[in-house]
C-alpha cells in the first residue's frame, strides 16, 4: 500500500482543481438542460427564448430539418418530422438524454473522466431499434431497409390472405352454383321421368276400363251420347273384360279379300303384289286412344295366325284378346321367365296401366304361346335422304319366297309383319313390286278408324283411298325399326330353349 502525504500547498491545490471540476461539471449541466428547437436544432437558454425563437419560425418559411421539406406551418411540420423522420428524431432525442443524464449524475472524483469518455465513445456510433420486431441497427439507412422488408412481408402477407379469401369465397359460390345446378337438373329429371311415365302409361293413372269409362263420361256431359247408351257400352265392354275377349267394336274385316281383287282388275303400273291373307284391322278405342297401338297390331297379327290352319296346335281354341287380356298374357310370359329385363323395365306389371309396349314384348307374348318368330332391328337408315331400303328388301324376300307362277297378285300364308318404331307401330300386311322396279309396302295404321278402312271394301276402290296405306321408301324416314317376323311354330322343346335365350336378349341386326 502506498501512502501518499500532501502539504500545504498540494492541499490548497487539490482544492482548486476540485472546484475547478465541479464548475465544469456544472457547465456542462446546464449546457444540456438548455432547450433545443425541434425544427432548426438551434439552443435557447429558457422556454421565453424559446417561444420567441418559434414565433420566428411560425411567421417565416418552416423547413425539415432532415429532408429540408419547404412550404407548410409550424403545427405541419411538427407532425411531419414526428411520423416521417420519428427514428432520426428520437434518435437526436435519445443521445441528448444520454447525454444529460451521464453529465448531470452526482459528482463522483474517481470516475467522471472516464464516464465522459464512455458516453462520447457510444455518441459515435448511435443504435436503431426496429419498431416492429426490435432488432438493433447500427445504422439509420439500414433500418429502414429492415422496416422496409417487413412493409414489403406484410403486404405480400395481405395479399395472400385476400388471395386465400378469394378464392374461398369463389369455392363458396362455386358449390352453391352446382348445388342449385344439380337441384334444377333433379328437377328437370324428375319432370321428364313423370312425362315419360304418363307418355308410356306408368303413371298409375289407370289403365284401359277407366280410360274408357272415362271418356264416355265426357261424351254423356257433352251431350254425344245418351246415358241409356252409356250404361248399355259400360256393360257390354264390362262382360267383354270378363271373358277376356275383344267386343269387335273397332274391327274391320276382309280388306286384304278386297285388295286382291283391286290389284287383279285395276291396278296398270304393278308387276307383281304379295298378300297376307286374313288380317283384319283393328283401330284404337277410347279406352287405349293414345297407347294401345302395340296391342291392335298384336290383335291384326294374331286375326291372321287364327285362320291359318298352320297354328292351329299352339293357337287351339282362342279368340282376337282385349287389351286387358293382352297385358295379362304378356304378365303371364314374365313369370314363366320370359324378358326378365323388358319384364323388370315395365315394373313387371302391365293389367291397369297404359303401358305401351313394342316389339318385344310382341316377341315375348308369341314365343309364349309357341310362334316362331323373330326380332330384326334395322338400325341405321341405309340409302339417301335416311331411308331404309334395306327394310324394304328384306319384307320383299319375306314375302316372295313363296311364288306362284307368273300370277299378278300373290295371296300368301306368311302372316303379317309387326312394323315398330319410335313412338308408333303399324302392320305390314303385303307388298308391291312396280314395273319400274320400285316397291311399295301396304301397311294397316291402328290409328285408322273404320270409317276409312271400310271404304277399302267398296266394290270400286278408289285411288285416294288406297293411298294412305302404300308406303315408298321416301315415306319411311325415322332413324330405327324393328319388325316382328313370324316363321312358323315351336315345339315345347323349341319353346324352353327360346325362354333360356330371353334371359339375355338382343336383336338380329341388319346391316
Amino acid at each position: 500500500m502506498c501512502v501518499f502525504s500532501f502539504s500545504k500547498r498540494d492541499t490548497e491545490l487539490w482544492s482548486f482543481l476540485e472546484s475547478w471540476i465541479v464548475s465544469s461539471s456544472a457547465v456542462k449541466l446546464y449546457l444540456h438542460t438548455m432547450l433545443s428547437c425541434d425544427i432548426c436544432g438551434e439552443t435557447v437558454t429558457s422556454e421565453p427564448d424559446m417561444k420567441a425563437h418559434l414565433t420566428v419560425h411560425m411567421e417565416n418559411e418552416v423547413i425539415c430539418p432532415f429532408c429540408k421539406l419547404p412550404g407548410i406551418n409550424y403545427d405541419e411540420m411538427c407532425f411531419h418530422i414526428e411520423t416521417a423522420h420519428f427514428e432520426q428524431n428520437m434518435s437526436k432525442r435519445n443521445f441528448e438524454k444520454i447525454d444529460t443524464i451521464q453529465y448531470g449524475t452526482s459528482y463522483r472524483k474517481d470516475n467522471t473522466l472516464q464516464s465522459a469518455m464512455e458516453v462520447n465513445s457510444d455518441c459515435d456510433h448511435p443504435l436503431y431499434s426496429c419498431p416492429m420486431c426490435g432488432l438493433i441497427c447500427t445504422d439509420y439507412h439500414i433500418l429502414q431497409e429492415h422496416v422496409d422488408l417487413h412493409l414489403e412481408e406484410s403486404s405480400f402477407q395481405q395479399g395472400m390472405d385476400q388471395c386465400s379469401s378469394d378464392r374461398e369465397l369463389a369455392h363458396q359460390l362455386q358449390q352453391e352454383e352446382d348445388r342449385q345446378r344439380k337441384s334444377e337438373e333433379s328437377r328437370q329429371e324428375m319432370e321428364e321421368f313423370q312425362k315419360l311415365q304418363g307418355q308410356y302409361g306408368l303413371d298409375n293413372s289407370g289403365g284401359y276400363k277407366q280410360q274408357q269409362i272415362r271418356h264416355m263420361e265426357i261424351e254423356v256431359n257433352k251431350g254425344k251420347m245418351h246415358p241409356f247408351e252409356f250404361h248399355q257400352r259400360k256393360a257390354d265392354m264390362m262382360e267383354a273384360l270378363a271373358i277376356g275377349i275383344d267386343d269387335g267394336q273397332t274391327k274391320t274385316s276382309g280388306i286384304t279379300e278386297a285388295l286382291h281383287r283391286y290389284y287383279q282388275n285395276t291396278v296398270t303400273d304393278v308387276k307383281r303384289v304379295w298378300l297376307s291373307t286374313g288380317v283384319d284391322h283393328f283401330h284404337s278405342a277410347l279406352g287405349d286412344k293414345g297407347w294401345g297401338c302395340g296391342y291392335r297390331n298384336f290383335q291384326m297379327l294374331l286375326s291372321s295366325l287364327l285362320k291359318n290352319d298352320a297354328y292351329d296346335d299352339c293357337l287351339k281354341g282362342m279368340s282376337v284378346p282385349c287389351i286387358p287380356k293382352i297385358q295379362s298374357m304378356i304378365e303371364n310370359a314374365w313369370k314363366e321367365g320370359f324378358d326378365p329385363q323388358g319384364a323388370s323395365q315395365l315394373n313387371n306389371k302391365l293389367q291397369g296401366t297404359k303401358a305401351w309396349i313394342g316389339a318385344c314384348e310382341i316377341y315375348t307374348l308369341l314365343t309364349s304361346l309357341r310362334v316362331k318368330c323373330r326380332i330384326i332391328d334395322f338400325h341405321k337408315s341405309t340409302g339417301p335422304l335416311d331411308t331404309h331400303p334395306c327394310l324394304f328388301e328384306w319384307i320383299l324376300n319375306y314375302y316372295s319366297s313363296e311364288r306362284e307362277g307368273n300370277s299378278k297378285v300373290i295371296c300368301t300364308f306368311k302372316p303379317p309383319v309387326y312394323l315398330q318404331h319410335q313412338g308408333h307401330s303399324r302392320t305390314i300386311v303385303g307388298i308391291e313390286e312396280k314395273k319400274n322396279q320400285t316397291l311399295c309396302l301396304l301397311i294397316f295404321d291402328p290409328g285408322w278408324p273404320s270409317q276409312e278402312m271400310q271404304k277399302l271394301l267398296k266394290k270400286d276402290i278408289e285411288a285416294s283411298t288406297l293411298k294412305q296405306l302404300r308406303k315408298t321408301v321416301g315415306n319411311l324416314k325415322h332413324k330405327q325399326y324393328q319388325i316382328v317376323a313370324v316363321e312358323g311354330t315351336l315345339s315345347p322343346e323349341e319353346k324352353v330353349a327360346r325362354k333360356q335365350a330371353s334371359q339375355v336378349f338382343t336383336a338380329e341386326k341388319i346391316p
